[in-house]
């Protein structure tokens, strides 16, 4: 009786993970000292995955002091970033190296 109760647990595991969604993810390229998209629409009250891509030969730093997050990208490569659950609004960020490189998340 123990052992099935203990396949009847690991089951009722098995079926809930993939019922648990994924954070969602959004890509931003950094080229040219620009970030693109430079307006990020994302969903407010929920937590993102940012994908920061350096598509440029010199290192980049991705910073934002309101979203309290600053990470270094090496050149053609890429990062990722948690933030949220933000509350509706623009949050901007920067590349510390080339501070003229600036975008915004836009939280909705």
């Amino acid at each position: 009786m123990r052992g099935f109760a203990v396949v009847a647990v690991l089951g009722l595991v098995t079926l809930a993970v993939p019922a648990m969604a994924a954070d969602p993810q959004v890509t931003i390229v950094l080229k040219d000292h620009a970030f693109t998209p430079s307006e990020v629409p994302i969903p407010a009250g929920t937590k993102v995955e940012l994908l920061v891509q350096n598509q440029q030969s010199v290192t980049a730093e991705f910073e934002s002091h309101s979203l309290h997050r600053e990470k270094i990208v090496q050149p053609g490569g890429q990062i990722s970033v948690f933030v949220g659950p933000l509350k509706p609004g623009r949050y901007e960020f920067f590349d510390d190296f080339h501070s003229a490189s600036r975008g915004f998340l836009v939280a909705k």
